[in-house]
């Protein structure tokens, strides 16, 4: 009996829980943006901010969105003014369903079945040509001037055929008009230029006004302050005034009281500078005083004291000093004596040595003058042949000489130009230019014509004392004493 009862139960709760899932599969809510169409036995019926149960096989439902559309209505071609001014204009529409079942029913038979972008360009297509028929019933200058005139005509124009389909116009914007010919943008040149004008007018009255007005006040300003100015020099010039009355009243006052004050220290400095004096003088003669009693007493100390010293320096000085006076004469003597002989020795040695010197000297002297006296009297004898072999026999010592300091040379660099000496030849060549330096050398020293000298040699004669004669190849022979 318990076990059917439970079984009872839970099966009358399964059938419930099914009936409960059948009941919320069929019934369907509306959101507020939203309305359900709902079809079938019962007819067709709107469900709107609200819910129903759809009965499955014999009714049916669809959405119907009420949300705001917005679209731009802008036709590709031209549209044509009352003027024949041809314009492109572009706007914004906001439409929606209407509210009520009926225009609900409406929007539903019209465009339940079409997608959003096809509903748009069905009410597109519509309001385009209204706005085309609006717009050649205007001129460009209402289309620019008053666009919201455009607008609540475009409203009226077609709202009777949005509630043929349900729907009505929210709003209808002009966004912009434009023509390619720049009719209006010279539209509103006259009013820029009026405008402007206008401005520049104004901007020159209220300049001038300002002007004006700046003049007055500064007029007025100048004005009150000379006015000013008076009242404050009259003002200086009192304070001045009282100011000099207190001044001249402050100095005399002044006055009076340094004199008064000079008088009284007049007579306290005269009463003071005699006191002052008097003890300055008790002062000097008490000190007069002391130094009396100090001079007396300084001059017994160095009395004594000279007594003293004179005592010390019989007994110390007096003596000794008299010890080495005679000590002192006494070396003086002998360093004299000895000096004495010293020099006297030093001058006998200096004499003997003097006279042998210069006895030498005066021999050499003779026998150089005696061989220079022999040697002239052999070059008297000398013939222009002897000098002339004498000359020729010394040339290569001379050449030898010259040419020495090229032996001290380490090595030379000769660098061949290409002429007509090069090389070695070169350094000879310059070689013998130095050797046939050497006749001219001889005539520049002796003064004797080299030429003249060997054309000579076969015509000259020796001269002869009788005691030699003739040259040789050695040179000439000289017969000594």
């Amino acid at each position: 009996m318990t076990n059917t009862v439970i079984v009872i139960v839970g099966l009358s709760l399964l059938a419930l829980i099914i009936l409960t899932g059948m009941l919320a599969r069929m019934f369907r809510k509306a959101g507020p943006n939203e309305a359900l169409i709902v079809y079938g036995f019962r007819g067709p019926r709107v469900i709107k901010g609200h819910g129903t149960i759809i009965f499955p096989m014999v009714e049916n439902c669809r959405e119907l969105s009420l949300e705001l559309m917005s679209f731009d209505v802008a036709p590709q071609q031209d549209l044509y003014t009352k003027q024949g001014v041809a314009v492109t204009v572009e706007a914004v529409a906001q439409i929606k369903v209407r509210s009520d079942q009926e225009s609900i029913l409406t929007a539903a038979e019209q465009f339940l079945t079409k997608t959003p972008p096809q509903r748009e360009g069905l009410i597109r297509l519509v309001m385009e040509g209204h706005l085309r028929g609006i717009i050649g019933q205007l001129t460009v200058e209402q289309i620019v001037k008053e666009p919201e005139m455009v607008a609540d005509r475009m409203r009226g124009t077609c709202a009777d055929d949005m509630s043929k389909m349900g729907l009505e116009v929210v709003s209808f914007t002009i966004k912009e008009v434009r023509d390619k010919n720049e009719y209006i943008t010279n539209m509103g040149r006259p009013d820029i230029v009026r405008i402007k004008r206008d401005a520049e007018i104004a901007t020159a009255e209220a300049e001038r006004d300002t002007a004006i007005r700046r003049a007055n006040a500064t007029r007025e300003a100048a004005v009150a302050k000379a006015a000013a100015d008076q009242e404050r020099v009259l003002a200086e010039t009192q304070s001045l005034s009282k100011q000099a009355q207190a001044q001249r009243d402050l100095d005399i006052s002044k006055a009076q009281y340094a004199e008064q004050s000079r008088k009284q220290q007049a007579s306290a400095d005269k009463a003071y500078e005699l006191q002052t004096n008097i003890t300055q003088q008790q002062v000097i003669a008490e000190q007069v005083k002391v130094q009396q009693i100090e001079k007396e007493q300084q001059i017994k100390v160095q009395e004594a004291e000279i007594l003293r010293h004179e005592k010390e320096l019989i007994a110390t000085v007096l003596k000794e000093a008299e010890v080495n006076r005679q000590r002192v004469e006494v070396l003086a003597a002998a360093e004299k004596a000895r000096l004495t002989m010293e020099a006297e020795g030093r001058a006998s040695a200096i004499k003997t040595q003097g006279e042998a010197e210069a006895s030498i000297i005066f021999q050499k002297g003779e026998a150089e003058a005696k061989a220079m006296n022999v040697k002239a009297e052999a070059y008297q004898e000398w013939t222009q042949a002897a000098v002339v072999d004498r000359l020729i026999s010394n040339l290569p010592e001379v050449v030898r000489a010259m040419s020495e300091p090229l032996s001290k040379v380490d090595r030379v660099t000769i660098v061949s130009t290409g002429g007509d000496s090069a090389g070695t030849s070169k350094l000879t060549g310059d070689m013998a230019k130095i050797a046939a330096q050497v006749p001219a050398l001889f005539e520049a020293l002796s003064g004797m014509d080299m030429r003249e000298l060997m054309s000579n040699i076969t015509s000259m004669r020796p001269r002869g004392n009788g005691k030699g004669n003739g040259s040789s190849a050695d040179g000439p022979v000289v017969d000594g004493k």
